[in-house]
């Protein structure tokens, strides 16, 4: 069912700190900053031949990020996110194994202008595991 890896996302005390390391150290393709309102965050995506990297900073108080931030004050990884044909037919099967879907249980349009849904990370052995609508 799950596809190909969409993206790694990690999240960052510093946006501008951590975009500069990627393009100017690692050598690597790095997007400008878009803020998502609906999501709480400001984004950043680093191309890699193979996938992809987001880069996470909260935006505004009550970024739902804000308090992985709090806890891991040098950032690190939130979540991995896969690809899938029908995420609706995603949600319900998995919904039907006894996974949990967080939030509503709707898809919401992601960073990439994509349905997104997040799966509880105690269902998939301590990762947050979010599905793309390829």
């Amino acid at each position: 069912m799950i596809g190909r890896l969409n993206h790694v996302a990690i999240v960052v005390p510093d946006l501008e700190a951590a975009s500069a390391t990627y393009r100017a150290t690692l050598g690597a393709n790095v997007s400008a900053a878009v803020d998502l309102p609906e999501h709480g965050v400001t984004t950043v995506f680093v191309e890699l031949p193979n996938t992809k990297i987001e880069l996470l900073h909260p935006l505004g108080e009550g970024s739902p990020i804000a308090k992985f931030l709090s806890q891991n004050a040098s950032g690190g990884i939130h979540h991995i996110c896969y690809e899938v044909d029908d995420i609706l037919a995603a949600r319900d099967k998995l919904k039907a194994e006894g996974l949990r879907v967080l939030g509503d249980g709707e898809p919401k349009i992601g960073a990439h202008g994509k349905p997104v849904l997040f799966l509880h990370p105690k269902d998939l052995f301590g990762t947050l595991v979010e599905l793309e609508q390829a």
